[in-house]
């Protein structure tokens, strides 16, 4: 009789051809739904950005006026941002070399000067659990309904799902005076490739617009959290 019972397995290694790029960022306050302000001034200095399919920026946290926990429904709100803020943007790793040219620059976002210190490159994560605040949908959707779309959308992305949560939905304001629903997911027990997979690619519409960007989450906190 043979038997062999040494089951060899693949060390999975994260790609790095879609990366987190962070710049350490001097601004002292912006207004809390400033994400059309702040793509469209990068656009000036980073024309390419606009038409980059794997791109996407994460809105710049801060701390809220009022106790700072509970998130404003005033979109005019200000956050005040602190001396050690980040801004995280996600690219294709082909685009290092033009977006580092925002190093030292100063633009303008919603009246306020934001000025582009250093850059930190980071691979993505493998954790089985992704968390997003925002996706943007065409419709408004009951909870069952946007979970079946985004059961679609996980699918098509070769994503098996197997647990997943919907949090609340909010209202966002472009210039345009267009008004877009979001409501934020969280996908859990992903396996590895599955997780690089849900944050290179995002979900739905409006990336530049911090929407459809995936983070890496220990645990299901986060969804908590958002309510």
């Amino acid at each position: 009789m043979f038997w062999n019972e040494d089951k060899k397995t693949e060390k999975f290694e994260i790609p790095d051809d879609v990366v987190d790029v962070f710049f350490n960022v001097k601004c002292k306050c912006l207004p809390l739904e400033h994400m059309q302000a702040l793509s469209t001034s990068l656009y000036t200095v980073l024309p390419w950005l606009e038409n980059e399919t794997l791109a996407g920026i994460q809105p710049i946290a801060g701390s809220e006026s009022g106790n700072g926990w509970e998130r404003s429904c005033d979109p005019e709100e200000l956050i005040y941002l602190s001396r050690r803020q980040k801004m995280m943007m996600r690219l294709p790793k082909e685009r290092l070399d033009d977006v580092e040219t925002l190093v030292g620059k100063t633009i303008n976002v919603a009246g306020q000067k934001l000025e582009f210190g250093k850059s930190s490159v980071k691979r993505l994560s493998d954790l089985p659990t992704a968390f997003c605040r925002s996706i943007m949908v065409n419709e408004k959707m009951d909870e069952n309904d946007f979970l079946q779309w985004a059961f679609e959308e996980l699918k098509s992305m070769d994503i098996s799902v197997r647990k997943m949560m919907a949090g609340k939905e909010r209202v966002i304001r472009l210039d345009n005076e267009q008004e877009r629903v979001t409501r934020s997911l969280m996908v859990a027990e992903l396996k590895q490739a599955e997780s690089v997979r849900l944050q290179q690619h995002g979900m739905g519409d409006g990336r530049k617009l911090g929407c459809g960007i995936f983070l890496p989450q220990k645990d299901i906190k986060a969804v908590n959290s958002d309510d």
